[in-house]
């Protein structure tokens, strides 16, 4: 399987995802993993089992993190989302690891809709991985 892959880089760029949502958060790891966990649970985004460590958001917050609940990153990106900041996904690993959580947190009817739904400042910033996103999404269901 080549490396440059979509579902390859979108797993790369998970960990990405969620160190840019701590970087911006303003509290302490534990808080960060708390607030992760109960707005994965409120929004219907996932169900933790538990409410992770701080400990444990660091290590999904590591390069090498391969064990990441799908919960953590999609929350992210809800949350990430809301934030005044706007930010943006820094790396096109980040950017499909965000166009993927994208799709996966809402129901779209096409890729134009998914795209139009977006916030304005992410829409140029998301357009080639939401498009790999939508591809590999819709190759994923049986006909």
């Amino acid at each position: 399987m080549p490396q440059d892959d979509f579902y390859t880089k979108m797993r790369v760029g998970l960990s990405a995802l969620l160190r840019q949502w701590r970087a911006l958060g303003q509290a302490d790891a534990d808080q960060l993993a708390l607030i992760l966990a109960e707005t994965a649970r409120v929004a219907k985004l996932g169900t933790p089992d538990a409410t992770p460590s701080g400990a444990l958001l660091d290590q999904w917050s590591q390069e090498e993190s391969g064990d990441i609940p799908l919960w953590a990153p999609r929350t992210a990106v809800f949350l990430l989302n809301q934030m005044p900041a706007r930010p943006t996904p820094q790396s096109d690993a980040e950017a499909c690891a965000w166009a993927y959580c994208w799709l996966r947190n809402r129901s779209f009817d096409s890729l134009q809709a998914a795209n139009d739904a977006l916030p304005a400042h992410l829409q140029a910033p998301l357009s080639d991985a939401l498009e790999a996103a939508w591809r590999d999404q819709q190759g994923l269901r049986l006909v």
